[in-house]
């Protein structure tokens, strides 16, 4: 899960009267607009040619040396035709990866500066830091960074079998990855453990790190890994998991969408448990 063709930068070049791609968000939806070939978003020279109110925008980098900014879009405004807004989720599937990946950048900066508008320590209104992404403070110099907050992810495996649960957040019939937000104190192994225990009541061990993903709803940092299984029995938390059992790795139940990390980890396992058999 890499960027690719993509250059991140915080300092805007200096405009041209080249069209440059703009991520607006209202209400954390992304602005879209359909131009007979699918739903894309909008590639113009200035944001205001587009009669849209908006905010702040923010440089987020080149995309195949195309300028990309990011737009807030003020809740009050009323989107004229033809824009509409969709959820990001929804799009994962009809994005390129690296786009997606854009868009989430887009939508983690634009909310992290609605909600940092005022100094955390004082009070005091907040202003964008010269050089770095950054919000500084005037008055007591408090320097406020995008947050990002680290998420363990993970595949338990039992030989041809993986443990997937299910919330009931979830779309009816899907299955997933167990998943939970990193303590203060914690190393992501351990914070992986614990939200195994806690969740489904087992035990791991061997916990391999395999790779990552940004995931802006609203700011993680998805974190993920395979263990295997240990020991003890399943019992859900019935809190956070309604449900979860074993699944052979070759008759899984509905799984999350190709582009997520949790689909990622188990089209891994998948792969390895059949090359596994073929030797």
């Amino acid at each position: 899960m890499l960027y690719e063709n993509f250059e991140p930068g915080v300092i805007a070049p200096t405009r041209s009267d080249s069209p440059v791609i703009w991520f607006a968000f209202q209400a954390g939806q992304l602005m879209m607009f359909d131009d007979g070939q699918g739903a894309s978003v909008p590639q113009v020279v200035e944001f205001s040619e587009l009669n849209v109110d908006y905010g702040s925008t923010y440089f987020l980098g080149l995309y195949y040396g195309q300028p990309v900014y990011a737009v807030h879009i003020p809740d009050d405004v009323t989107l004229p035709e033809p824009f509409f807004l969709k959820d990001l989720r929804g799009l994962m599937m009809e994005f390129d990866e690296t786009v997606f990946l854009i868009a989430g950048r887009a939508l983690q900066i634009v909310q992290w500066d609605v909600d940092h508008q005022f100094c955390s320590r004082c009070g005091t209104e907040t202003v964008f830091h010269g050089t770095d992404r950054a919000k500084e403070c005037p008055s007591c110099s408090y320097t406020q960074y995008p947050r990002i907050s680290p998420c363990v992810i993970g595949l338990i495996t039992r030989g041809p079998e993986v443990l997937l649960a299910r919330s009931a957040s979830f779309p009816v019939g899907m299955f997933s990855t167990l998943a939970g937000f990193v303590e203060p104190g914690e190393t992501l192994e351990q914070a992986f453990a614990r939200e195994v225990r806690e969740e489904v009541g087992v035990s791991i061990k061997n916990i391999d790190y395999k790779s990552s993903q940004p995931w802006p709803f609203p700011h993680s940092l998805m974190v993920g890994f395979q263990a295997e299984f240990a020991g003890g029995d399943i019992q859900v938390d019935g809190v956070e998991i309604q449900e979860a059992d074993w699944f052979l790795i070759d008759q899984l139940p509905l799984v999350p969408p190709t582009g997520s990390i949790a689909r990622h980890l188990i089209d891994q396992y998948a792969d390895q448990y059949a090359d596994q058999l073929r030797r």
